[in-house]
């Protein structure tokens, strides 16, 4: 059996004391009521400062519980706040892809898009923003269930809908292709939603690595894959790094 995680144990301790006591704590006195080395004791509270579970004075430099605790039955940012980070990255991408890019995120076991940019070269296009999509048929579903156990389980229990032939709708095959996709860290969807459609998605994430949205491209199948529906490596790598820098600005 595993043993106990000493540092999980130490920041547990300080955000009972921070709770249990009234107004801000300077780092000492957490250090001496836990009987910690203040240079421990402090650089708990700032990894903790840093994932919002404690807040610091800058005039006083004390500590206090932060807002973060607040969010933890949620996934800690709403869907207007992705939005706004992503707006600057989500359009360079389109102007660097060619195509048109959507960030979505997953409520209810299904994607809702809430952003989506234009392709470049074509006006006539309609705006999908609120527009749910099937998350088990989508490039943008497949990379948030490959991060959510509990909505897998929830999509598979609704039943697999086909929307074309090439839709999984074996529950065995979707977890697979959803365990390959956490392995390449994207998703690549070609003809599952609709016949001609492809998309490419990568995960957005927050403090610790929890996914809390993935953006990705969508275009003509023959456009964003090669011969063997495989995703075309440009792309994907611009996906790739659009995902990380939406996450750094969602981190802080």
């Amino acid at each position: 059996m595993p043993g106990l995680i000493q540092s999980i144990e130490r920041s547990s301790a300080v955000l009972r004391l921070l709770a249990a006591r009234p107004g801000r704590l300077r780092v000492k006195e957490i250090a001496d009521a836990l009987g910690l080395p203040k240079s421990t004791a402090h650089g708990i509270l700032r990894t903790l400062e840093h994932v919002g579970f404690a807040e610091q004075d800058p005039r006083t430099a004390r500590y206090r519980l932060g807002r973060g605790l607040s969010d933890l039955s949620s996934a800690g940012i709403d869907a207007n706040e992705l939005r706004g980070r992503a707006l600057n990255w989500a359009d360079a991408l389109a102007a660097r892809s060619g195509e048109e890019v959507r960030l979505g995120v997953l409520r209810d076991g299904e994607v809702v898009v809430v952003h989506h940019v234009f392709r470049p070269d074509d006006p006539a296009q309609s705006l999908d923003t609120g527009v749910r999509l099937p998350a088990h048929a989508t490039a943008l579903g497949q990379v948030l269930l490959a991060h959510d156990a509990a909505a897998t389980e929830t999509a598979v229990a609704g039943g697999l809908d086909a929307y074309t032939r090439r839709t999984v709708t074996d529950p065995k095959a979707l977890v697979r292709a959803l365990g390959e996709i956490r392995a390449r860290g994207c998703a690549l969807s070609a003809g599952e939603w609709r016949p001609d459609l492809a998309a490419i998605a990568a995960p957005v994430r927050t403090s610790g690595g929890l996914v809390v949205g993935a953006v990705g491209i969508a275009g003509p199948v023959e456009r964003l894959t090669g011969t063997r529906r495989q995703a075309r490596p440009a792309l994907v790598d611009h996906v790739l790094a659009t995902a990380r820098s939406i996450s750094r600005e969602v981190r802080g």
